[in-house]
């Protein structure tokens, strides 16, 4: 061998150990970002910002079942249980069922929704076709002849069915509803109300915080931090001020055993909020906003979303912005008016978003910001994507209008926006028609819509099927 071939065979066998000790660091040891470079596909767009963490949702042998399976439903369960789950794994377990293991084997999330396989998932990251639903319901034609005919790829239209959560399209739902005003104008929404009922709530820190206007002077900073006269300006016009909320309470963390004397902090995270906005707080961690944050879950605290991780189209002086609780209200005056609608244009510039200003929606916010309108008249890109829901205390003695931070919630499939938002000032049946109409939804629905879902139709003849059998002698 020469020693040319030699030095290469060296340089060869060098970089070759080199290459392959950067690997096994980078799985072991190395920065979590960088294990990316293990992905066998993309991930879906439900969790692909978490990918580089794979014990999210893998276990040590990557493909056990169960272990993923706790995985999920260590995020998931508590949605599903909301939902009211028409599938739930207790159905595949039961024994009766057990016919349908070997068709489906719905015990376990992976087998619906399996990831790094781009080339064959569908919407909401589903990975089986889209005429599943004949394997366990060939059938269905014997049991309700209305569905003679149709098309098994057309099951979970919208207005249809979807496999988890059908709580909007029950059928004694759809006939209640039935004969709606499509548009309720004297609806109104739930407006915010925590400063009329903190001192009832069992985990507001009435102790350290009471229900009192705040002023300036009787806020306690440590040696060398100072509020300039912006800070103290945006802080005095707050909410926060006006009920009693000063500087130390979002800048210095509640004591903990691991920390029983904590120091003041210049960028308080998402649990300074949560020492009042608990609700908020979890929701925010549990959707796409703040899921990386969510320590939790994912066993480590990852950065903040950013808007360069995104798959939306986004505004492009948006570039490289944060995603925390401060982003959207700004960190000292935390205006939830411009939190509404200005934070969310901020950085959103897909075509429905685009389209909002431009909406009869954008037009009723502006008449309620400017006097000319009741409160809850207006609809703002919050109303619909982060909605106030009633959170009752005590079995119904006060209510909390808690807003849902999780914008994830509501949004896929669509129709579980239903009955928290839409049905607040539209009826059933003209909000099933616009939910399904794409192109309406484009354009933030600046039109009535042009499309027709029959669930409320069949509902109806099915119904009246069922009365004149009973009548007939």
């Amino acid at each position: 061998m020469t020693n040319r071939n030699a030095s290469l065979w060296t340089l060869w066998l060098v970089l070759t150990v080199a290459l392959g000790g950067w690997l096994l660091y980078t799985l072991f040891k190395g920065e979590e970002a960088a294990k990316t470079v293990f992905l066998p596909g993309t991930t879906s767009p439900g969790h692909h910002q978490i990918e580089e963490v794979c014990s999210a949702c893998h276990g040590a042998s990557f493909s056990d079942l169960d272990t993923m399976q706790e995985k999920c439903e260590g995020c998931h369960a508590d949605a599903l249980k909301a939902a009211k789950d028409d599938h739930p794994k207790s159905k595949f377990t039961d024994p009766r069922n057990a016919d349908r293991i070997a068709v489906l084997d719905a015990r376990y999330c992976v087998t619906c929704h399996v990831e790094h396989r781009p080339e064959i998932t569908f919407e909401m990251g589903v990975t089986i076709p889209p005429d599943t639903c004949y394997l366990c319901h060939e059938d269905i034609a014997e049991d309700r002849p209305s569905h003679a005919g149709m098309g098994f790829d057309t099951c979970t239209s919208a207005g249809c069915h979807n496999f988890h959560d059908n709580t909007a399209l029950y059928e004694d739902f759809l006939l209640r509803h039935a004969h709606a005003a499509p548009t309720d104008f004297e609806g109104r929404l739930l407006q915010a109300n925590l400063a009329e009922i903190a001192e009832q709530l069992p985990d507001y820190p009435l102790d350290k915080w009471p229900i009192a206007a705040a002023t300036l002077e009787q806020q306690q900073l440590p040696e060398g931090v100072n509020a300039d006269a912006h800070i103290a300006e945006d802080w005095l016009a707050s909410g926060h001020a006006r009920s009693g909320v000063g500087c130390n309470a979002c800048h210095i963390p509640a004591a903990s055993e691991d920390n029983p004397d904590p120091a003041w902090t210049d960028h308080p995270d998402q649990t300074a909020c949560a020492a009042c906005h608990q609700g908020e707080v979890q929701g925010f961690v549990a959707g796409r906003h703040g899921m990386r944050l969510d320590a939790a879950n994912l066993g480590k605290q990852l950065s903040p979303l950013t808007t360069d991780m995104a798959r939306l189209p986004m505004q492009a002086d948006a570039a490289g912005r944060e995603l925390t609780c401060q982003s959207c209200h700004g960190a000292h005056r935390y205006d939830t008016r411009e939190a509404q609608v200005e934070s969310c244009l901020g950085c959103h510039a897909d075509e429905h978003s685009l389209a909002y200003r431009d909406s009869k929606h954008y037009q009723l916010w502006q008449a309620e910001l400017s006097g000319a309108a009741e409160a809850g008249s207006g609809v703002t890109c919050t109303s619909c994507h982060m909605p106030r829901s009633e959170k009752d205390y005590y079995w119904g003695t006060f209510i909390h209008h808690e807003v849902q931070h999780n914008q994830s919630a509501n949004l896929k499939p669509n129709e579980k926006m239903i009955r928290p938002v839409c049905q607040s000032c539209h009826g059933l049946g003209f909000t099933i028609d616009a939910l399904a109409d794409r192109t309406l939804i484009d354009s933030n629905f600046s039109q009535p819509p042009s499309v027709h879902i029959q669930s409320i139709d069949l509902a109806e003849k099915r119904a009246a099927a069922a009365e004149a059998r009973a009548n007939t002698p």
